[in-house]
């Protein structure tokens, strides 16, 4: 039956109403916070291009601790940085890596939280590339996957034992899941997730994040190894590759670019599906509501709305803990 116009109008007429027949909610369990993780000691670094936003370091995480905790968000996500970088992205599966030691902060504050960790060697490499590098007889580098498997497989073993409840490669590598979920089972963590960032565009929305993370190339792009950001039927095959692989869980990022590309997949999979809302999304609402050209507040409130509406299960956001899910 369709709703002559009247009647719809009717159920717009006041706040209530709309609430009462509002299609898409969101609340905070089903956001997740990154946290940029530093080497050092007392460190909180302001990231310039992402107001509000800073880089830990692992004892100095308690004020941020206690935002996540009266926010109501369960679920944070960690990207590390080296202590020192080389070309072979050692310090990834450090045993005493920062990442290691947020994590053993973290799981004490509050065990129940759910603490997904990124698996990738862009902050840990001297060339900033996703994966290790082979150099070509024209001279031409490329990634080495055989042995980027090797090093992202120890790294996700090293934050699982430091008690990740899920780990997320993100460097679009091939047979990344596969590599991964052995790895996991052969070291009896079977009960560790993997979430795939199975659908990684090469997006202009990045650069930000490429601060905040110190991941920038050092020369060359990542469009040989993440995705044409022309392309949605790719989507539908790389994300295919990672299920078969074993991936418990499946991401799109960018997120509010494509949106298109989230209502496809979660059409075309059971496994859930979460939307990352990057840097550059982040960065631009910030810059627009410092101008005074839109309301803060309404903007994240309906960009996350969009994401949630196209079938995102969970968004990763810069907004996790300022949003305001009651905004109108």
């Amino acid at each position: 039956m369709v709703y002559p116009i009247h009647q719809l109008k009717r159920l717009r007429r006041t706040s209530a109403l709309r609430d009462l027949v509002q299609e898409t909610r969101l609340t905070s369990a089903e956001l997740i916070y990154p946290l940029f993780i530093v080497p050092g000691k007392n460190q909180e670094q302001p990231i310039h291009s992402m107001p509000e936003q800073y880089r830990y370091s692992p004892d100095a995480l308690m004020p941020i601790l206690e935002k996540i905790n009266a926010s109501g968000v369960k679920t944070i996500l960690l990207f590390g940085q080296a202590d020192v970088k080389d070309a072979q992205g050692y310090s990834v599966y450090a045993a005493d890596s920062c990442v290691v030691q947020a994590l053993a902060v973290i799981k004490k504050y509050n065990p129940e939280w759910v603490v997904i960790t990124d698996v990738c060697l862009c902050s840990y490499t001297t060339h900033g590339h996703c994966g290790l590098l082979k150099v070509l007889p024209n001279g031409q580098r490329i990634i080495d996957n055989p042995k980027t498997l090797e090093v992202i497989s120890k790294a996700a073993v090293v934050y699982a034992q430091a008690g990740a409840d899920i780990v997320a490669p993100s460097g679009m590598a091939d047979g990344m899941v596969a590599a991964i979920r052995a790895q996991l089972d052969r070291q009896h963590l079977d009960h560790v997730a993997i979430l795939a960032y199975a659908v990684k565009y090469a997006s202009s929305f990045y650069g930000p994040f490429r601060e905040a993370a110190d991941c920038a190339p050092e020369e060359g792009d990542r469009r040989g190894y993440q995705m044409n950001f022309a392309n949605k039927k790719e989507a539908l095959l790389e994300a295919a590759f990672d299920v078969e692989e074993g991936a418990d869980l499946l991401m799109v990022k960018p997120g509010l670019p494509y949106l298109d590309v989230l209502s496809e997949l979660t059409q075309h999979f059971s496994l859930p599906v979460f939307a990352y809302q990057v840097s550059g999304e982040y960065s631009m609402i910030k810059a627009a509501a410092q101008q005074g050209w839109l309301n803060e507040q309404q903007a994240v409130l309906e960009s996350l709305l969009a994401l949630k509406r196209a079938g995102a299960r969970a968004i990763i956001t810069y907004f996790a803990l300022s949003v305001d899910l009651g905004a109108r």
